[in-house]
């Protein structure tokens, strides 16, 4: 039984189609079907239409909800389901800054398959998804079995490759035409913000099938805008001197307002703090900021200084302290970073009173075997004192000295004129920034440790990842981290049927629903792939 519709010719010569309730009968005689006709709706309007969609509600009332499912899709089954939405806001975003177009062009320049920008999306998602630098194989399998690329049904581990290789080699061309084009995008001021990589790359020697070569300490400069989105990135050997990365900067960046320089150091980065201070010009000025914890003598100036805070943001305070005629010093105090420095002390704390609960029952010998043992790790030795007798004890003044200097930073700058409120707001902002860049870089570091043969081949990717991120989260006023949360529960299903496949999303929240419209974003369709069985 089945739906047709047969075309009429009236008089005046106009032809009208009408709708027809049919099913087909075995003639024996004529040896061949006939159409039987059960019920004639009339013509093909939109009154009948509708009719019709009634009758088929009505009927369905009737039908249990597999015949439902065998009848309406032709043995329609559930086969699958994947988080969607993660990608798709970044691929939306790939496409609205024009990422997409760039890279085909330069794929047609380069000899590589215009094909090629999906794989390279695929490869700049899963960084940004996962927060971690999976090598090509596992981009792969991430793509084939995690989640659903868009004109991407499947990849191979040497396609990966193949795309990371020539992205090592395009890089800084790459870096241009993508800084040229988010010019029209986004506000052309812009800040050089520099800080020491937290890791050690290896370079491999010509030749050699295993990595061999001296650890070497590596430089990351970083071009920003105000809202923190990376617009270049350069890497220099760690020795390099500040007047060449910066005059490499100013000369790559000559389309940009460039504003300042900022150098950031902290504990995760001890050898930032070693550098000498980057040299003032003429035209910009620098800021350099670090943990109050660092020991230095101007820190030590600035914790003594007295004076009030006064608040500039939600979770900020700060206050200017005058140390030095030819610099300007302030000191913030972050309450969100104090939380995280007052956990990552408890749970240090609780390790260092596992360890020696007890050991009074030890030995001397292997109390100090203990002891030496503790001191080896930096974080847990500052909270360790010895008693007079050889006991292990926790030091509850250095506790208290710790807790006094949580999340607060030293921040100093040779700009005049800027107001405090600005020098704390834009270190801290660039701060968050780059919390997020050492979270990758550390995932880069492993893929050293695994084998991998260049940390040149997995810095544009995560500069790319880190391009799209910080746009979504300075939309949204969201951290990357919930927002990537929310928007992963939007599935998309995979029906299989005889005659299609079918990948449709999940119904969204109206949560959903505002994330998209705050991300400057159109909500995916219901309906996100439909083929044939042939295809």
């Amino acid at each position: 039984m089945y739906l047709r519709s047969t075309r009429r010719r009236n008089k005046d010569g106009s032809v009208v189609r009408y709708l027809q309730l049919a099913h087909n009968e075995w003639d024996a005689a004529t040896k061949r079907s006939k159409v039987q006709v059960i019920y004639n709706f009339g013509r093909d309007d939109a009154t009948n239409r509708q009719a019709l969609v009634r009758l088929a509600a009505s009927v369905i009332k009737e039908l249990g909800p597999e015949q439902i499912l065998d009848v309406t899709a032709d043995g329609l089954e559930f086969v699958d389901s994947r988080p969607f939405g993660g990608v798709w806001v970044l691929d939306a975003l790939w496409r609205q800054l024009g990422i997409d177009k760039t890279f085909r062009r330069m794929c047609v320049n380069g000899g590589l398959d215009p094909s090629a920008e999906r794989v390279l999306f695929a490869l700049v998602a899963n960084r940004a998804l996962t927060g971690w630098a999976d090598p090509p194989g596992e981009v792969a399998r991430w793509v084939n079995e995690d989640v659903f690329v868009n004109g991407l049904p499947g990849v191979t581990e040497e396609a990966c490759r193949k795309v990371t290789d020539w992205l090592c080699e395009m890089s800084d061309s790459l870096q241009e035409e993508v800084s040229c084009e988010l010019a029209h995008h986004l506000d052309r001021e812009a800040d050089l913000l520099f800080f020491e990589s937290p890791y050690s790359g290896v370079e491999p020697l010509r030749n050699e099938s295993r990595r061999t070569g001296e650890d070497q300490r590596t430089m990351v400069g970083l071009a920003v805008t105000r809202g923190g989105i990376p617009l270049r990135v350069w890497r220099w050997p760690g020795r390099t001197p500040d007047e060449v990365m910066i005059g490499r900067a100013k000369e790559d960046m000559k389309g940009w307002a460039l504003s300042r320089v900022i150098w950031t150091a902290d504990r995760a980065c001890p050898a930032a703090g070693d550098r000498h201070i980057p040299r003032q010009d003429e035209d910009h000025h620098y800021i350099i900021g670090a943990k109050l914890r660092s020991g230095s003598a101007e820190a030590d100036a600035a914790l003594s200084r007295q004076g009030r805070y006064h608040r500039v943001a939600a979770n900020l305070r700060v206050k200017e302290v005058h140390i030095a005629a030819d610099e300007r010093f302030v000191i913030c105090c972050d309450a969100l970073t104090a939380g995280r420095d007052a956990e990552t002390r408890a749970g240090l704390l609780e390790e260092l009173t596992r360890l020696i609960d007890g050991t009074d029952r030890l030995p001397a010998a292997e109390r100090t075997a203990l002891h030496q043992q503790i001191s080896a790790d930096p974080h847990m030795c500052r909270y360790l004192r010895m008693t007079p007798g050889g006991l292990l004890r926790i030091d509850a003044r250095a506790v208290r000295a710790e807790e006094n200097l949580d999340g607060k930073y030293l921040v100093r700058t040779t700009d005049p004129e800027l107001p405090v409120e600005d020098i704390a707001l834009g270190y801290m902002r660039l701060l968050t920034f780059e919390r997020g860049w050492r979270d990758l870089l550390t995932g880069v570091s492993q893929l050293c440790d695994r084998g991998e043969p260049s940390v040149r081949r997995h810095l544009p990717l995560t500069w790319l990842s880190l391009l799209l991120v910080p746009i979504a989260e300075f939309r949204t006023g969201l951290s990357w981290a919930r927002l990537r949360r929310e928007l992963d529960r939007i599935k998309l299903g995979t029906f299989a049927a005889r005659t299609c496949t079918l990948r449709q999303r999940t119904e969204m929240t109206e949560e959903q629903h505002d994330l998209v419209v705050a991300l400057l974003l159109t909500p995916p369709p219901r309906i996100i792939e439909m083929t044939s069985a042939g295809c």
